[in-house]
């Protein structure tokens, strides 16, 4: 049985555990091939509940002492396969280390690639991807920049919008709005932003971290969970989010984005599971990131059909040729229910 190695990641975690469960014992006939094990530093941490075995991270580690700690872990515990969250790139560069200890690394990118897609200026600015080009964007790190950017794209576009250059969940992320900030709070008004305020408290800064000032695209979101291997994109689910509040996602196999998430697997050599966000603007389809991890609607796409952390773990370990990808029930119409549990 292989043992495999989650480290901290993100909450998903908990949902590609039970999925590669499932698919385990229906595949060996309840044998099960794959022990899985998760670790945290946070010892209530409820992803520990979808584990066969779960162990508590040191809190007080970062770089290569982390490094060490992951290699001593893999090695005290017999991990065969490590699937990294933290320190994804540092650990995807020490693969050979790990290897020599018997353990294989199933990283979704080298680190060089990691750090890229964690930049999204520099990630955008080298993209190449004409089915889905990125929404017309200027990268801005002083209020001189912030003013010329704004100058060129507030007659270009109806709205624009702003997020920072390296960030998650979209935090950082607002529409540009006139509205005062009474106005928007007494409006509920989600990821807006009062366009003067914000020229204000930048001017206010001598220097920033580096910003996006974007064109905002206004139409569907489509967040498409993939498998690759080693850049042969092997499946790829999008799902449509739909407008309408309670009205779940919808999974469309869209053309030009099903082929923007083969080029852009090849282009980038990508492995394992990753998730590609797309948003539909006034051009058509456009790319907003690649997140190279597991999303956190992993489980929608997982409902239509492949069980995607189940077939790159297979993948992975036994070779793509002998793993079966079942059909993608196109048209099914997907939402997660969420329920209550005791932590540990």
């Amino acid at each position: 049985m292989h043992r495999v190695w989650f480290n901290k990641t993100f909450s998903s975690v908990a949902t590609a555990m039970r999925l590669i469960r499932e698919a385990d014992i229906a595949a060996t006939g309840g044998q099960r091939r794959y022990h899985l094990i998760y670790t945290n530093p946070n010892e209530h941490a409820a992803a520990f509940l979808a584990a066969d075995e779960y162990a508590v991270e040191p809190t007080d580690l970062k770089g290569e002492d982390y490094l060490e700690w992951c290699l001593a872990f893999c090695r005290e515990r017999a991990i065969t396969i490590f699937w990294p969250g933290r320190a994804a790139g540092r650990i995807a560069s020490a693969r050979a280390r790990f290897e020599a200890i018997g353990t294989r690394v199933l990283s979704v990118a080298t680190e060089e690639v990691l750090v890229l897609m964690h930049d999204k200026a520099r990630f955008c600015a080298g993209l190449d991807l004409p089915m889905a080009p990125v929404a017309d964007t200027r990268a801005v790190n002083t209020i001189a920049e912030y003013d010329a950017a704004f100058a060129e794209l507030r007659p270009l576009h109806a709205r624009l919008c702003i997020k920072p250059s390296e960030s998650v969940y979209g935090l950082g992320f607002a529409v540009l709005d006139e509205r005062s900030s009474a106005e928007l709070l007494l409006a509920g008004a989600d990821y807006k932003i009062n366009t003067q305020e914000l020229r204000d408290g930048l001017a206010r800064m001598e220097s920033f971290r580096t910003l996006l000032l974007m064109e905002y695209l206004d139409g569907h979101e489509y967040s498409a969970d993939c498998v690759a291997d080693h850049g042969k994109l092997m499946c790829a689910i999008p799902r449509k989010k739909l407008h309408a509040p309670g009205s779940g996602q919808l999974i469309e196999l869209r053309a030009e984005l099903l082929a923007a998430c083969d080029k852009l697997a090849r282009d980038y050599q990508l492995n394992g599971v990753f998730n590609i966000q797309f948003r539909e603007g006034a051009n058509g389809l456009a790319l907003l990131e690649i997140n190279p991890r597991m999303s956190g609607g992993i489980g929608m796409a997982c409902a239509a059909g492949p069980n995607l952390p189940y077939i790159a773990l297979a993948g992975f370990d036994q070779g793509y040729e002998n793993v079966t990808i079942p059909a993608i029930r196109e048209g099914m119409r997907v939402a997660e229910a969420a329920y209550p549990v005791e932590l540990p």
